[in-house]
């Protein structure tokens, strides 16, 4: 896997650094503000996605526990 959640923190730093960024005249601040935007679209995708994977991984291990043969497709 080439990604990983640093990655992601490393993003949105950069993008926090670079709409700090006091040089930018108002068309740039927008255009950093509309790229913002866009990219914590993103992030909250991988971490909704994140977190669906973390609920499933553990209703999987409650299951297991209660019932030891899972239906098929877990």
């Amino acid at each position: 896997m080439r990604n990983h959640q640093i990655d992601l923190d490393n993003h949105l730093f950069a993008e926090l650094e670079r709409l700090g960024n006091e040089e930018l005249d108002a068309e740039e601040l927008r255009a950093e503000i509309e790229r913002a935007s866009a990219i914590t679209k993103v992030a909250n995708a991988i971490n909704a996605s994140r977190a669906n994977s973390l609920r499933a991984l553990q209703f999987k291990d409650e299951a297991q526990a209660a019932h030891p043969t899972l239906p098929e497709g877990f």
